[in-house]
């Protein structure tokens, strides 16, 4: 429906941003601007080189952005790399050594017995629980005095959270909804100081502000999801489809190895933490941007009631949403949730050309990608547009990475596009959202690109 005449070409509103330093900082700037916010230390370049050597302590490091070189380490080249030091260091402690933190065939093993939960046909399955959570936050919005404001980061934080507990976990009755997001809330916020700690050489047991509250956020989540493990192995899987059920009875094709309690808990832990943050990021950051473009807002509006109706919408009419799916799109190029993917070469090896020693820690920084001026035309502008079906096979697919790309892109990336559609199409078609006048979100990274200041809107019904 991206043709129709009445959805309109979005305008230049000015929309949040990181700056960037205007030249180099000093070692104890740049470890300070890591720990406050890592993504405001990317150098300058990187939003204009297709490739930036830099260092880092006197450590040789390499920024990569143009889309070939992109596709050399996340596709061509993808045995050369694995994930960087200081990735595992911030998350492995919590997610142990799962699809997202293992390397070589440990997370190869894991992602083929993986694969199959992911299956379209299983995923359009999940809908009705999706569609569910998104009306329940619709009528609690709907509630609101005209005069309240809340926090649409952390509404949508509970409503992917509620489907993440009906969809792999059978239900909110076995698990402590409110403390597990505030354990993941925690745990992520300690990994900007083990960034830098690990940056700077640190041994892994160097004390930092917050330790101790994210060790406290780590040991519940993993006693919480060894626990809940437990109780599955118990109850049986017989006739459940709850991801915690297909886990426990997953098969690698090639081997048929079967994955331990360890194993489920620490991808289940993954799904859950990825699972929910990201999606709702994604939609707090398009919901932000739609406040500032009304006219847009209102073409979302109009295509869910052309195709949906006044009723709960159908995996069909998700997948007719193409408007609704090209603002999110557009959002999650200006906001990646996921913000940066870090390698670090396995040895020596040749990079179009470049000479990269062992060792050498490679980034590629999604969030400048995205916004790079080679790569796209006034990068800073918000237009759904782009995302028009012969506009986006005419770009290269390396420009564009919300979800990685090559054998790691996200297992979940079908589950994530059809939550992040249907629940903005409940919310757009039924409410409106105002953004608190004046209010210019902060960038943070936290491993995940977060608004620091949450998202202050009223909402009133449409």
């Amino acid at each position: 429906m991206n043709a129709h005449p009445s959805f309109p070409r979005s305008g230049a509103v000015p929309l949040a941003r990181v700056v960037p330093p205007a030249g180099p900082l000093g070692t104890l700037a740049l470890l300070r601007t890591v720990v406050r916010n890592p993504i405001e230390a990317w150098p300058r370049e990187v939003f204009h080189e297709p490739l930036l050597p830099t260092t880092f302590l006197g450590r040789a490091s390499l920024f990569v952005m143009d889309p070939a070189l992109v596709r050399a380490v996340l596709v061509d080249q993808a045995d050369g790399f694995e994930k960087s030091e200081a990735f595992r260091r911030s998350l492995s402690p919590a997610l142990g050594d799962a699809i997202l933190t293992a390397d070589g065939a440990r997370w190869r093993w894991q992602r083929r017995a993986a694969a199959p939960i992911f299956r379209n046909e299983r995923i359009r399955g999940f809908l009705p629980a999706m569609v569910g959570a998104a009306e329940r936050m619709r009528d609690r919005l709907a509630a609101l005095p005209a005069s309240a404001e809340v926090d649409l980061s952390a509404e949508l934080m509970r409503t992917t959270f509620d489907i993440i507990v009906e969809t792999m976990l059978s239900g909110h009755g076995r698990i402590d909804v409110a403390r597990v997001a505030k354990g993941v809330t925690d745990y992520l916020e300690s990994t900007s100081w083990v960034f830098a700690l690990t940056l700077a050489g640190a041994p892994a047991w160097m004390p930092y502000p917050g330790r101790r509250r994210a060790e406290t956020a780590k040991h519940y989540l993993r006693d919480e999801l060894a626990r809940l493990v437990a109780e599955g192995r118990r109850d049986g899987t017989e006739g459940r489809s709850d991801l915690l059920s297909l886990l426990l009875t997953a098969r690698d094709p090639e081997t048929g190895r079967a994955m331990d309690d360890t194993d489920v808990a620490d991808n289940l832990l993954t799904f859950v933490t990825a699972g929910h943050e990201t999606t709702a990021l994604a939609l707090t950051w398009a919901l932000y941007i739609l406040a500032l473009h009304p006219e847009t807002e209102a073409a979302v509006a109009e295509e869910v009631r052309t195709v949906v109706g006044d009723g709960a919408p159908t995996a069909d009419d998700v997948d007719a949403l193409t408007y609704t799916r090209q603002v999110i799109q557009e959002a999650m190029r200006l906001y990646p949730p996921a913000p940066v993917v870090v390698r670090a070469a396995l040895d020596d090896l040749d990079l179009g050309g470049h000479r990269i020693l062992k060792g050498t820690p490679i980034t590629i920084p999604i969030y400048a990608i995205h916004r790079h001026a080679r790569l796209w035309n006034e990068p800073d502008r918000f237009d759904p547009a782009r995302f028009a079906p012969e506009a986006a096979k005419a770009r290269d697919r390396y420009s564009y990475l919300p979800f990685g790309a090559g054998p790691r892109i996200c297992i979940g990336l079908s589950f994530a596009m059809m939550e992040a559609v249907a629940i903005l199409a409940v919310l757009v078609r039924d409410l409106r959202f105002r953004l608190r006048p004046g209010f210019v979100p902060t960038l943070k990274q936290r491993i995940t690109l977060r608004p620091a200041e949450g998202m202050p809107m009223r909402v009133g019904r449409r």
